[in-house]
């Protein structure tokens, strides 16, 4: 007869007993939840849980637990018809300065938590959810890099003291088209702005006696302005997935010009779709000072200004 040591024994019992203990949590399911977090700065504190505690026990809608978390406060149910209507008076009675979502969360013992036991994510093919495949509007991130260059030129060459008469984007959109009286005007500004913008292309053009500046963007630059763009949008996506409360999302590149994310067991997809979906567009212009507010108001601003 083959006997070992006790102490093999002993270590075979230990791991059996810890993953036994380890994979409990996913023997206790999920609660049907509803994650409310703040938006614009709105406060997320006792006050505003003493709020939404009030609206649900006024409408008679029973939860099981009530817990402050870091994106804002997560609210478990007994079943979906009462995160239904809760996720309902939330969104009326709320008001703008919060998002609501619908979510199944784990319903994981606090003594199992206490020991970081968690269940096993999931993803999509078992659990559900909703799946995005985005598109980033390449077109639209070369056309704002456009007008960004048509400011920063007209900037630069303001302060070096280079005179120049118009600029303006051409009417195809990938250039910048910079009309000098003369042509040293033209040669000053074509070394100063190679020297700032290695990176752009510059072709000079002589019309009706007026000497003009062609800035063509590089495929170089155009490689990068699209390669910025989407990184900043997986940013964006993957900051916006932080206000449903979801866990272990999927939020990556595709391609060239797309971004899926997935986001295992969201319930509330209309909700999902509103909120990755929302559109921000953050702009810096300098003011102009001292000019005639009335004639801007009457469609006449200042040359140069929007």
């Amino acid at each position: 007869m083959n006997q070992y040591p006790l102490w093999k024994y002993v270590l075979i019992a230990v791991v059996i007993l810890t993953g036994a203990l380890y994979a409990l949590p996913n023997l206790y399911g999920d609660d049907p939840s509803v994650q409310v977090s703040p938006l614009r700065g709105a406060p997320i504190d006792d006050e505003s849980r003493m709020r939404v505690t009030e609206l649900l026990k006024g409408e008679g809608i029973t939860f099981k637990s009530f817990e402050m978390v870091p994106r804002g406060m997560l609210i478990r149910f007994n079943n979906t018809e009462d995160q239904l209507r809760a996720k309902d008076l939330i969104d009326e009675k709320m008001g703008d300065n919060y998002v609501s979502a619908l979510n199944l969360s784990p319903a994981t013992p606090a003594w199992l938590s206490a020991l970081n036991a968690a269940p096993m994510y999931l993803g999509l093919d078992l659990r559900g959810g909703v799946h995005f495949l985005m598109e980033v509007d390449m077109v639209a991130a070369l056309r704002q890099a456009g007008e960004r260059y048509v400011s920063d030129l007209r900037s630069i060459l303001r302060g070096e003291k280079v005179r120049y008469l118009s600029i303006a984007k051409t009417s195809s959109g990938n250039a910048v088209e910079i009309k000098f009286r003369n042509a040293s005007d033209r040669d000053a500004a074509s070394a100063i702005i190679r020297k700032e913008y290695p990176r752009l292309l510059l072709e000079p053009e002589e019309r009706g006696g007026d000497a003009f500046l062609i800035v063509t963007i590089s495929e170089q630059e155009v490689r990068e302005i699209k390669k910025m763009a989407l990184q900043q949008n997986v940013i964006t996506l993957r900051n916006r997935v932080n206000e449903l409360g979801v866990a272990e999302p999927v939020v990556q590149q595709q391609g060239q010009n797309r971004i899926v994310v997935q986001l295992p067991g969201i319930q509330d997809t209309a909700r999902a779709k509103e909120i990755l979906g929302a559109t921000a567009t953050l702009e810096f212009r300098m003011a102009v000072e001292n000019a005639d507010v009335q004639a801007a108001l009457a469609g006449r601003p200042p040359v140069g200004t929007r």
